[in-house]
């Protein structure tokens, strides 16, 4: 569908000769809570994507095998394999989430860009279905807003890192490969309104947006996992401007176990600077990747830190990857 493709990579096209998307193991340590999941009792509530780490372990089966067999055997080229995670730039110097929070209110002085209601959002995430194999699912997801407090969302089957070359989808309830810019669903929703978060208006100083925050995910004790399980889901209902981006640096920076790692060329090919929690307690190493300029949350990935090889989890998996535009 021409008219999609083009209405989502206007936003932040990614240059066919554009800079190589980062690839191979991680240089750092990092924890993981596998061994404790594998041993607990399921808790009563867990997020979104606490529950999507569950689902891996329970299924029990290889990503790398459910890919391969769809795409014809070993033999094949695997490009629509599982992505690898984003790989921190050699020798680059990391930038202190402090320092990067006096960046974001420079950038804030001028109000420009404004917040608004709605995303534009590319995610590869894992997915799962009982009984079978899970595999990576790519899409990109617009939603826009009206006037009269209706809505639109439109969700495309597409991966910008191979632009024209299929996509694995489970649009019909089985994995399969779809072409690039195939709509999966297209909805108008009618008018409705809420004053509860996420979808009542996000506040611009640090202290209202953490309770925003606190509330979002329904916790008194906003720690760094669910701190960062907000933000995501903060982000995929509106588009934050520069005074809510700023407010935002201000929280990750008073944020316990998120150190600054370095430079990183996001999915889509934009520079930024990734700070990585460690895992404990948090299901995986998450790293978030902020505009160096302005604070502007570009991404947030969640991989798995150790292998499992009962499970056929390596370490360096990509559970889920979000990359937001404007």
């Amino acid at each position: 569908m021409p008219d999609e493709l083009d209405l989502l990579r206007r936003a932040d096209p990614v240059p066919v000769d554009g800079p190589h998307f980062g690839d191979g193991p991680l240089d750092h340590r990092a924890e993981m809570r596998l061994e404790r999941l594998l041993q607990e009792a399921r808790p009563a509530r867990r997020t979104p994507r606490s529950r999507l780490l569950w689902g891996l372990a329970a299924t029990g089966v290889v990503v790398a095998t459910a890919v391969a067999a769809l795409l014809g055997g070993p033999s094949t080229q695997p490009a629509l394999a599982a992505p690898r995670p984003l790989a921190v730039r050699a020798h680059s110097t990391p930038v202190p989430l402090t320092q990067l929070a006096e960046l974001a209110d420079t950038a804030a002085t001028t109000g420009s860009p404004r917040l608004r209601k709605g995303t534009h959002v590319q995610t590869w995430s894992l997915g799962m279905t009982d009984g079978k194999p899970p595999v990576t699912l790519p899409e990109e997801r617009v939603v826009r807003w009206r006037a009269d407090d209706s809505h639109t969302e439109l969700v495309v089957a597409t991966d910008p890192r191979r632009p024209g070359r299929p996509v694995l989808t489970d649009e019909d309830g089985d994995p399969g490969l779809v072409a690039d810019g195939h709509v999966l669903s297209r909805t108008t929703y009618p008018p409705s309104w809420s004053d509860a978060p996420p979808e009542a208006s996000p506040p611009h100083t640090p202290a209202a947006l953490r309770a925003y925050l606190a509330e979002t995910v329904r916790t008194d004790s906003l720690k760094t996992p669910e701190l960062l399980d907000a933000t995501a889901e903060l982000l995929d209902h509106w588009t934050l401007g520069a005074r809510e981006s700023a407010a935002l640096v201000r929280i990750l920076a008073d944020a316990k176990g998120l150190r600054p790692a370095g430079q990183v060329t996001d999915r889509l090919g934009r520079p930024g600077q990734a700070y990585v929690y460690g895992g404990e307690g948090g299901g995986g190493r998450r790293m978030l990747i902020l505009d160096a300029r302005t604070g502007a949350v570009l991404g947030l990935e969640t991989t798995f830190t150790r292998d499992a090889p009962a499970y056929g989890v390596k370490a360096g998996d990509v559970m889920e990857y979000s990359a937001w535009m404007r």
